[in-house]
């Protein structure tokens, strides 16, 4: 069951812990967050969680590519962890729900643990680098382009109405941790980096 997906399965199914495809509750627009408001499908909130589905989606791509087991490993961890927030993102703060979870300072601290970890095995980064590389270093970079806009909707959301203060920052840490990832992949595989030029080349 994809949290972050409630517009595609109805709240009450979740809650019974089934799993129809079609609920046939959206064919008028609107969809169901957690707790049981109905709200259009194109609010700001929706359009939050979907970028952050995206996301997830994107890192599964990355995962496609067979990226180094170590690498994949924590993009498992990380493709749960999207889980976690689309399902924040999903229930407003004024809805308390046991069986929904929160995202906490833990999450954006294990991944600052991890970019530190990383980089200590890196080259030091002297000069802007172009994404690309191997095709998971790819991936990696696209990745991290689509959590920085997952980052800016959850940004707007938060102007609007009350959300977790943990998520604008675990989602920031994330975008780092995806391009430490793309490099990181680039120097397994033995593949060098492009450096930004600086001009365009005549």
């Amino acid at each position: 069951m994809h949290l972050s997906s409630v517009s595609v399965f109805s709240v009450s199914s979740v809650a019974k812990g089934t799993m129809k495809i079609y609920t046939k509750t959206g064919d008028a627009g609107v969809t169901g967050l957690f707790g049981g408001d109905r709200v259009p499908k194109d609010a700001i909130r929706i359009e939050a969680y979907g970028e952050v589905d995206e996301l997830n989606a994107v890192i599964g791509m990355v995962r496609a590519s067979q990226p180094p087991a170590d690498i994949d490993r924590l993009l498992v961890r990380i493709q749960n962890d999207l889980f976690v927030v689309g399902a924040d993102l999903a229930t407003p703060l004024d809805q308390v729900l046991s069986r929904v979870p929160r995202i906490d300072t833990g999450y954006a601290e294990a991944l600052e643990k991890e970019i530190d970890a990383l980089d200590a095995k890196l080259p030091p980064l002297k000069n802007f680098v172009l994404p690309g590389g191997t095709s998971a270093a790819a991936l990696l970079h696209f990745a991290r382009t689509v959590c920085r806009r997952a980052e800016r909707a959850v940004v707007t959301l938060a102007r609007a109405e009350k959300i977790g203060p943990e998520i604008i920052i675990y989602l920031n840490r994330l975008s780092d941790l995806l391009f430490v990832l793309a490099r990181y992949a680039n120097h397994r595989a033995g593949s060098v980096e492009t450096n930004w030029s600086g001009s365009a080349e005549k």
